[in-house]
């Protein structure tokens, strides 16, 4: 069984960075393409960014996040990261973590490409 567990947020001003970090138990976390989403309130879940497996060297990422979200992963720590700089309060949602493993087919950018999922984290952006 996978388990995706994401910790980090928090409330901040806009301006404010954020590093959010999802935890996984998969023994074959290097294999699998990870990324986050988000659920703005009252709206529909987002992808946010999305990095691929092994090394991460293809990384996509949201046009609302480009040059302030940057993704990364530590293979070593089964760790997927996403650190959140210069924050908007357009930013404000609970951030998902989600992940597929090496036989799971589909694009990156969809909630459907995605088999497993963490509980969330809430970020709050003031203004």
């Amino acid at each position: 069984q996978v388990q995706l567990v994401e910790s980090g947020g928090g409330l901040v001003q806009a301006g404010d960075s954020l590093r959010l970090s999802c935890a996984a138990s998969a023994r074959t976390f290097s294999t699998f393409t990870m990324a986050w989403f988000r659920q703005p309130p009252g709206k529909e879940r987002e992808f946010v960014a999305a990095i691929s497996r092994w090394t991460g060297e293809s990384i996509n990422y949201a046009n609302s996040v480009k040059g302030r979200f940057t993704i990364s992963r530590d293979n070593a720590k089964n760790t997927v990261y996403l650190q959140m700089n210069s924050l908007k309060p357009e930013d404000t949602a609970v951030y998902y973590c989600a992940g597929k493993g090496i036989i799971d087919p589909g694009a990156y950018a969809r909630t459907d490409d995605y088999t497993y999922w963490g509980q969330g984290t809430q970020v709050t952006v003031s203004s």
